[in-house]
């Protein structure tokens, strides 16, 4: 009886900060900060939150989502998509992501070759027989290198307000610690997995037998991903149906990287020819210095300055005309990263930047831009 009434004034105080399913989500973050993965699937992605949030780990190149209510992905997919600033800003790194309908009880080749599996409150929404079908799917087919999946900790119910059964109406089932991990187990020897037993949510202190609100288990492949050990499963045909396909901008696309460094060259060489036309103008006005003139690293900021380190690479002016050496931008380290080499820098511009007759620097009328 002591018991019970503790439980009720549990039920009445206890909060989680913050809430729940952001504790669980930056687990995922967490882990996928630690492993780097490359690939990554979120399977009952639903209103794709996770995979939002994963967006922006720059380890991660290819994220799909999978969902069998298509409305719910539909409604939310449009966060997924590109923002003008990563036209303006294109990532090094190529990001593709995608969202598909169907069930986590049937295979897709679309789904084989991800690093990272995630299910996040998935399993206690599946039927009896999808349930049955589930480790086979992602275990034994996907066989991805980590698997995550959490489930809600039915001993921690009593000390949720509202709790009667299940915390959510469509929940098949809901297993205490010694279920889930039974099943974990039996699901990792069967198919070559270690798992390590975690989750989020406390429980309020004295309680700790309770366990976590929310229960987890983190499978890591035993054994190295070999085609030959997935390809005799390999579906004919597939199964699920894309909803939503966004690919950024990256600066591993050449049209990117081109627009990239043509923005980046006409930035650099257009500062210079102010630095170096403010001080041509200094010493028009002044009849006694004008003799004196002749383009210097002192005409320029104290960055190019270092970097000019003999006559044939600085800027001059010849008549109404402002040459800037390649050689010069290309010392500048954004342009020498994203181009890698000299010649490079030379193709990517080729065409987009007025060049010099022998192609040597890059030429500005002084009169206007």
């Amino acid at each position: 009886m002591e018991k019970n009434f503790q439980e009720e004034e549990f039920a009445r105080v206890i909060k989680f900060t913050p809430p729940l399913y952001k504790q669980r989500y930056q687990f995922i973050k967490d882990l996928v900060e630690k492993y780097k993965p490359k690939k990554v699937a979120d399977l009952g992605c639903a209103d794709c939150r996770l995979l939002w949030m994963l967006k922006f780990c720059s380890c991660i190149e290819v994220l799909a989502g999978l969902d069998i209510t298509a409305s719910v992905m539909k409604e939310k997919m449009h966060t997924l998509s590109p923002l003008p600033f990563d036209y303006l800003q294109p990532s090094e790194r190529s990001l593709t992501v995608t969202l598909h309908h169907g069930s986590v009880a049937h295979k897709d080749p679309c789904m084989l070759g991800f690093d990272l599996v995630t299910c996040i409150e998935l399993i206690e929404h599946l039927e009896e027989s999808e349930l049955k079908k589930f480790p086979e799917v992602v275990f034994g087919f996907m066989a991805p290198s980590i698997v995550v999946i959490s489930t809600p900790n039915s001993e921690f119910n009593p000390l949720l307000p509202g709790v009667v059964l299940h915390r959510h109406p469509d929940h098949k089932f809901e297993w205490n610690q010694a279920q889930f991990q039974s099943w974990a187990l039996g699901a990792a020897r069967c198919y070559d997995y270690s798992v390590e037993f975690t989750g989020v949510g406390h429980p309020p202190k004295g309680m700790e037998n309770v366990g976590f609100c929310t229960q987890i288990g983190v499978f890591f492949r035993n054994y190295p991903q070999t085609t030959g050990s997935v390809q005799y499963e390999k579906p004919t045909q597939a199964v699920y149906k894309t909803v939503f396909k966004a690919v950024y901008p990256s600066l591993k696309d050449e049209k990117y990287l081109r627009n990239a460094v043509v923005s980046e060259v006409i930035f650099i060489a257009q500062n210079i020819k102010h630095h170096l036309m403010s001080k041509h103008e200094e010493y028009d006005d002044d009849p006694e210095r004008k003799s004196e003139f002749q383009p210097s690293v002192d005409c320029f900021s104290d960055c190019l300055g270092k970097l000019v380190v003999d006559k044939t690479t600085e800027p001059f002016v010849n008549g109404n005309q402002v040459y800037i050496p390649l050689a010069t931008i290309f010392s500048f380290p954004k342009v020498n990263q994203l181009c890698g080499t000299f010649e490079k820098l030379c193709k990517l511009i080729a065409g987009k930047v007025p060049l010099s007759s022998d192609g040597s620097a890059v030429v500005f009328n002084t009169e206007h831009e």
